[in-house]
């Protein structure tokens, strides 16, 4: 009889194992990210510029102004440059480990740096931006309804910007309870449109419009560190509109993936075409608009532009269908996060119910922070500097040569040390530009106003 234990045991074990293992699978298929792993190489393509094309292109022209011609040019190219190079770095580094997938930012992080230091770096990082970007299109949307409506019916009573972002923020209240990215690859298409739409009327009634009487290129700013400090904003506003990294791997992690096809196949397709359509959205924006407003330009160049005036409240409503897209596609891996944490460590169990009271709780926050904080523009320099640069710019490019330890002084060696300098003048000096322009918009600012 004594021989029968250890193999009884054995079995207990096995069997063990393979209910966690099955526990895991169902939590794996009812999390946002790995539940659903069919999309195709097109929906990489315009979830990409969903995530990319922010509402950030239109104040490029104000950017550029606070820029100036040389480097606002040089700023903008390689910028397009460095981080189409540093999105080739995640899509190819998704699936180097044979036969796993890196389906979110952190399990790179972790597997580049460990498996605390990894979580410690990537995660705050990511939440900054993902919550930021989140609120930013809280405010975006309620201020782009508002425009709608004012130029639509000047006559009208004025609405408080407060309601406006409460109706935006009522659409996500339904939209966010769809369970995946999949799910949400139609709203995204419309979105991708959209940002296509209003970044070509944006140009074309600037076009329209011809350059206005005695237009100035110089530096708005009085003083030099006025000059100054607008050039260091300016950097976070253009960090801010290349920011769509930190939602790739959650992208490429739906795309269905063999030895013999990988995902990095399809995805790169997507990014290439995504980064055609980022190029035709902010180059001709940014140029045009600075070329014909100089630098009287607004910090949106929709607000430049008043007339023809039903074209002007068509671009903004164009903005405020995009914005409900990316405002998906950034929510996407927060839930993600927060259903993880809920369910695999506090232990809750994977339902309905519980997503739908998190997911409502987390809209209500970024509602209630856009409401009580509009002047977002400024936060968006210092969070641009401060979490979008090292995401975008050079955390890529860190955990490549940790990972791959290319030689020194090689062609990749250099590249990476490049974009990790740029990244990190980006990080130090736009937060300062960022923080410059809060505290003078706060002056004048009154609560819920």
């Amino acid at each position: 009889m004594g021989t029968q234990a250890p193999t009884d045991q054995n079995n207990y074990a096995s069997a063990d194992i393979d209910e966690k293992l099955a526990t895991q699978k169902a939590i794996d298929d009812w999390l946002p990210i790995t539940s659903s792993r069919n999309a195709k190489w097109w929906y990489s393509a315009f979830h990409n510029v969903t995530a990319m094309v922010g509402a950030g292109v239109l104040s490029l022209p104000y950017a550029m102004s606070e820029l100036g011609w040389g480097p606002g040019v040089v700023i903008l190219v390689l910028s397009w440059i460095i981080t189409l190079y540093t999105l080739w770095q995640m899509v190819e580094m998704h699936e180097m480990v044979p036969g796993k997938r890196f389906d979110r930012y952190h399990e790179l992080g972790q597997y580049a740096f460990g498996e605390k230091l990894g979580l410690y770096i990537v995660v705050p990082q990511q939440l900054v931006v993902e919550v930021g970007v989140n609120i930013v299109y809280m405010v975006t949307g309620g201020k782009s309804l508002q425009k709608v409506h004012n130029s639509v019916c000047p006559e009208c009573k004025k609405i408080k910007l407060t309601y406006f972002i409460m109706i935006f923020a009522s659409v996500h209240f339904v939209l966010s309870h769809l369970p995946n990215l999949n799910s949400i690859s139609g709203v995204s298409l419309a979105a991708a449109v959209m940002s296509l739409s209003y970044s070509t009327i944006a140009w074309a009634a600037s076009v329209n419009k011809g350059v206005v009487d005695n237009v100035q290129y110089g530096y708005k700013a009085k003083s030099t560190s006025g000059t100054v400090f607008n050039f260091f904003n300016a950097l976070g506003e253009v960090a801010f509109a290349y920011a769509g990294h930190n939602v790739v791997l959650e992208i490429q992690a739906t795309i269905p993936s063999t030895p013999e096809k990988p995902s990095k196949g399809p995805m790169w397709r997507g990014v290439i075409v995504a980064y055609i359509v980022v190029a035709l959205c902010y180059f001709p924006v940014a140029l045009i608009g600075y070329y014909i407003f100089g630098n009287s330009v607004e910090d949106n160049i929709l607000m430049s532009l008043q007339k023809p005036v039903w074209l002007i409240a068509m671009a903004n409503m164009f903005v405020v269908i995009h914005v409900i897209g990316s405002y998906q596609i950034y929510a996407m891996p927060v839930f993600d996060m927060i259903e993880t944490v809920l369910v695999k460590k506090l232990n809750f169990r994977p339902t309905r119910t519980l997503r739908f009271i998190t997911r409502n709780i987390y809209v209500a926050f970024t509602m209630f922070v856009g409401i009580t904080f509009p002047f977002f523009g400024g936060l968006l320099g210092f969070f641009g500097g401060f979490a979008f640069a090292p995401t975008t710019y050079f955390l890529p490019c860190i955990m490549w040569l940790a990972i791959y330890k290319p030689r020194r002084f090689s062609l990749s060696w250099w590249c990476n040390y490049i974009c990790i300098f740029f990244g990190v003048l980006l990080m130090v000096l736009s937060p300062i530009g960022g923080l410059r322009t809060i505290i003078i918009e706060a002056k004048t600012y009154k609560f819920y106003s």
